[in-house]
């Protein structure tokens, strides 16, 4: 029938047909896998981190948690994801998207996206945190304007030498810009994701736990293709070659479409933090 259906179609509608199936499967077999890019690194059994090619489940309940990195660092990229969290009543469970250098603790640099998962009806928070030279305390957090378990979202992460910038979709929520030293990551990152049990603090400040007679709850990460110059690849990853490094600010739409998410939604940041007391406010809090 799809056959009779193909040689009824006008040759010049077959012209044009033709090529875009053919875009269409050969991106779809140049899609990366997980094993490309990625390696589990925590609840490695099959059970805690399920890897179907074009997506993994990480997976958490009682017995573990579970996580996975990139194999390789990377100095400078624009970093993404799909994400689906977990569906539903998910108090005190956190799912990780983050930047870190190695070793992941001491004297590390940090950039984290953390979902903190809510009961029934109440919104996700994404909290968003930057370590520099084993400092965070640099938390900002925004109700999600969706929810994140019904559907897949893109999550993104650009780093290069003129800012950095945290997307939902292509919303921007949070920008650093690199205008003093020390005050700006430099050292390669690795990719990393974890699904793990924040009863201690993720979910009103800790007042309801995972409550274990629901799980196991579970994330599906999606998208294994890395837009990033690797480290150990020779290359200066500062090049103005590389086309996330030509992003040296952003448009005014994307500053518009920031200060609305950021008014609308922040319902947490340290700049305005009045019982921290700063020596000196942070540069980020006084150039965004």
């Amino acid at each position: 029938m799809q056959l009779a259906m193909a040689s009824s179609l006008q040759p010049w509608v077959l012209l044009l047909i033709l090529p875009l199936l053919s875009l269409v499967l050969s991106s779809a077999a140049l899609a990366a896998v997980f094993n490309d890019n990625f390696v589990a690194v925590g609840g490695t059994d099959s059970n805690h981190l399920v890897d179907q090619g074009t997506s993994v489940h990480i997976v958490l309940d009682k017995s573990s948690g579970a996580g996975f990195s990139s194999k390789e660092a990377y100095g400078s990229g624009f970093f993404h994801m799909r994400i689906k969290t977990p569906p539903g009543y998910s108090a005190g469970v956190v799912t990780a998207f983050y930047l870190t250098t190695e070793p992941e603790q001491g004297d590390h640099d940090e950039v984290d996206l953390e979902f903190l998962g809510n009961v029934d009806g109440k919104p996700v928070i994404l909290q968003t945190n930057i370590f520099l030279n084993g400092k965070g305390d640099r938390e900002q957090r925004i109700e999600l304007w969706f929810d994140p378990g019904a559907d897949f979202h893109d999550y993104k992460i650009l780093w290069n030498p003129y800012q950095l910038v945290v997307f939902i979709d292509d919303t921007p929520i949070r920008v650093l810009k690199n205008l003093a030293p020390g005050q700006f990551p430099a050292r390669p990152f690795k990719i990393r994701a974890s699904i793990w049990d924040g009863s201690g603090w993720a979910t009103d400040f800790g007042k309801i736990k995972v409550d274990w007679n629901r799980a196991p709850f579970t994330t599906v990460f999606q998208d294994f293709d890395v837009d990033g110059c690797r480290a150990t690849g020779g290359a200066p990853c500062g090049s103005p070659s590389l086309p996330w490094n030509g992003i040296q600010s952003l448009t005014p739409a994307q500053w518009d479409a920031y200060k609305d998410a950021k008014s609308k939604h922040t319902t947490y940041d340290y700049c305005t933090n009045k019982d921290r007391a700063y020596a000196q406010l942070p540069g980020e809090c006084n150039n965004n």
